[in-house]
């Protein structure tokens, strides 16, 4: 089983990643098991949100920028429904 040409190892490892760079660029206090299920989750729903609209990409770096940004977007989410 693959995620857009990722394997689910190197998904985890990408989505921890790209859930800590998250973590710092929102200046956000979280642990690395918060960084890596936000990472992962951010790249898939940012995903599906893309192939809905058309869009598809492949590959690591794609992957670790997909889910740096949906990352982001999980915890601005959640920062608004903390308030």
């Amino acid at each position: 089983m693959s995620l857009n040409g990722v394997g689910i190892l190197a998904a985890i490892i990408i989505g921890g990643l790209a859930g800590w760079l998250a973590e710092r660029f929102m200046k956000s206090q979280m642990g690395l098991f918060a960084n890596i299920i936000l990472g992962i989750i951010g790249a898939v729903v940012l995903n599906f949100i893309l192939a809905a609209l058309g869009m598809a990409y492949t590959g690591w770096i794609a992957y670790l920028i997909i889910g740096f940004i949906g990352a982001c977007l999980l915890i601005a989410v959640a920062r608004a429904v903390r308030r």
